[in-house]
């Protein structure tokens, strides 16, 4: 097996050799305005063996460690390029098809996935249940045959464009609320799917709502446990956060380009208000390298705190600007779009309870039946 010292050489090397070829670092989620250019990038990343750097060789991948995996990740952040097509399909989808799936599913999916053959969305939040995930009403009622689905999702990433969704229903309504949901991997092809556009504040349409009526799924589509659903999603979301190395690089560069604010003619007021959020920031990026390489719910911390500070930031900058903060350009979009951030991920005040409950000890938030 290569060394990591052997590995790392070589990832610089070939990233800086296709750094032109890559599209603009979109991030964790595929835009749809990029979607061409990131399978591109994702076919180019797979020939060269740079895809399911950690995934079994059976299944198209190199073989590696998950160390191997992470300093990818550091390396792609540091160059700024995308270092996988989306994260649904190459994170989430893929690691729960390798922990949980059969082996149909994982010779269906698995290298399909990384050759990008397959793009892939998350079918989890609802309307009246994006926060708490617990109390989604999608159903999935067994057929005979397999299910048959109903229900809405919202603040699908990619609906319109992905070939496969990784979908939480219910299938039983009497348990209790997260011991009666499953895990399914669908088709968005399927009859009876219709995903809609959602236009965002900025003007984009990043996101989609996704309808399903009567769509039938294969008993193949169960992916895990019945009504084990719930354990299946929250292990694999675990799998989302990338790792230290490439988010400690990410947020240096966001402190690189807030610190260039002091280039600025700012008053005392404004000065004070920077240095705060750089010590902020600083702070954040610390607590980030202190967690480890392993997911907990002391993540809750930084992904609060760096959520509010990108907030603060935006509002900053809008402040420096002055009236030309009014007009369309990247100031103006940031400021537009801080407050999904407070959203996206876990909502602010869910990271709250988290905070308070498990890592403080407090009570838990009365729950009304």
């Amino acid at each position: 097996m290569i060394s990591l010292e052997e590995f790392r050489t070589e990832a610089v090397s070939w990233l800086r050799e296709n750094v032109e070829n890559a599209p603009q670092n979109y991030g964790a989620i595929l835009p749809p305005s990029l979607v061409m250019e990131g399978v591109e990038w994702q076919k180019r990343i797979y020939a060269a063996g740079w895809a399911g750097i950690h995934w079994p060789v059976e299944y198209g991948g190199q073989g590696l460690t998950s160390q191997h995996q992470s300093i990818w990740l550091e390396e792609c952040a540091r160059i700024d390029v995308p270092p996988y097509v989306n994260m649904v399909g190459c994170v989430l989808a893929g690691q729960g098809v390798q922990i949980y799936g059969t082996d149909e599913q994982k010779s269906q999916h698995l290298q399909s996935i990384i050759t990008a053959s397959e793009l892939w969305c998350q079918l989890f939040s609802e309307p009246e249940s994006g926060s708490d995930l617990g109390s989604l009403r999608t159903t999935a009622e067994a057929d005979g045959e397999g299910w048959i689905v109903n229900g809405q999702k919202v603040w699908c990433s990619g609906g319109r464009y992905s070939n496969w969704g990784i979908l939480m229903a219910r299938t039983d309504t009497s348990l209790p609320k997260h011991r009666g949901i499953s895990f399914f991997l669908v088709d968005m092809q399927s009859q009876g799917i219709e995903t809609r556009p959602l236009r965002q504040m900025t003007g984009d349409a990043e996101f989609d709502e996704v309808f399903f009526t009567d769509v039938a799924l294969p008993e193949s589509a169960l992916l895990g446990p019945m009504n084990g659903g719930w354990h299946v999603g929250m292990d694999i979301l675990t799998k989302e956060r990338g790792s230290i190395g490439a988010g400690a690089i990410t947020m240096q560069r966001r402190l690189d380009s807030l610190m260039s604010l002091a280039d600025s003619e700012l008053d005392p007021h404004m000065r004070q208000k920077l240095v705060t959020l750089l010590m902020q920031g600083k702070s954040y990026h610390y607590l980030g390298q202190r967690q480890g390489p392993d997911a907990s719910v002391s993540s809750s911390l930084n992904k609060l705190g760096i959520t509010e500070l990108m907030f603060d930031i935006a509002n900053l900058r809008a402040n420096i600007a002055g009236i030309e903060a009014l007009l369309e350009g990247s100031g103006s979009n940031s400021l537009l779009s801080a407050p999904g951030a407070r959203i996206a991920g876990g909502t602010s005040q869910i990271q709250r309870n988290i905070i308070g409950e498990r890592i403080l000890g407090l009570p838990k938030e009365p729950r009304p039946e």
